[in-house]
């Protein structure tokens, strides 16, 4: 007995079982396809990319069937008289950019309140791949679709006020780069709401900022002197964004390439903001 008892001392103890690693590794291209998926399985993602592309093709329509029934009348405005095709055809483009910003902000911050974005950041634990990958998928599929709006509003605007003084096709000089400029504007603009709601984690708080850089702060400069106007509103976002598919410019605007680093300048300062608070404080 104490001979079988020394030799189950003596016997080496098991070594530790060796930690499992984890199936998958987190790289960019699973964290691109999870915001991907998380993107579509919201139903406000269908309801509000419908609402930008209805925004661009319908609003361009009635602005052109007003136009043309004005002039048929004769009782055409004083402020439509240089409208052309383009310009009609772009009427959408204010209201589809608060679709796409508003869906942007909802992106990011809607993570907040739900308390999604814990699960989130714990599967990817570096965090900043997090932002780039909403940026990107979000603003692809906004791109997407604001290309879509814009390339079916202009040919059927162009048939409408076709034989008018506003009558332009794909051929005249401009046009086609403009198209891709405002595609390329509210691609942007759905970059930078992604980015507010990143930044101030509130959807509330995102929707009121987006609202104020593109629609209210233009309005308070035009209270300024005009010597500051002439400074400050060609570098605002809204101006600058509009320079950018502008078909003529003068020296109170930017050039389509000036417009488009402006724009792009403001962009890459909201995600900074919201990268910097992303690494820095806690979800």
């Amino acid at each position: 007995m104490s001979t079988i008892t020394a030799t189950d001392s003596a016997a080496p103890a098991p070594a530790p079982a060796k930690a499992a690693r984890p199936p998958y590794k987190v790289t960019g291209r699973r964290v691109l396809r999870s915001e991907w998926a998380k993107l579509w399985s919201l139903r406000s993602t269908w309801i509000t990319l419908g609402l930008g592309l209805l925004f661009l093709i319908a609003f361009g329509l009635i602005a052109a069937a007003h136009y043309k029934s004005s002039y048929g009348s004769g009782h055409l405005r004083p402020d439509d008289a240089n409208s052309t095709a383009l310009d009609i055809s772009l009427f959408g483009t204010n209201f589809a950019q608060l679709a796409l910003g508003v869906l942007g902000v909802l992106v990011t911050a809607g993570e907040y309140s739900t308390g999604m974005i814990r699960s989130t950041l714990a599967a990817v634990p570096r965090r900043l791949p997090v932002l780039w990958s909403k940026a990107l998928v979000f603003g692809v599929v906004a791109l997407g679709v604001s290309l879509v709006g814009v390339f079916v509003a202009f040919p059927i605007v162009s048939g409408i006020v076709s034989g008018t003084p506003a009558a332009l096709t794909f051929s005249h000089s401009g046009v086609v780069r403009s198209l891709l400029g405002a595609g390329l504007y509210l691609g942007l603009v759905a970059v930078i709401g992604a980015a507010l709601g990143a930044l101030l984690r509130s959807v509330a708080g995102g929707i009121s900022v987006l609202v104020a850089s593109l629609m209210l702060v233009p309005g308070l400069i035009s209270l300024l002197p005009s010597s500051w106007q002439d400074n400050i509103s060609p570098y605002l976002p809204s101006n600058a964004g509009q320079a950018m598919f502008a078909l003529t410019h003068d020296s109170t605007t930017l050039s389509p390439g000036a417009g488009l680093l402006v724009f792009l300048g403001w962009t890459a300062l909201a995600l900074a903001g919201a990268a910097y608070r992303l690494v820095r404080t806690d979800a």
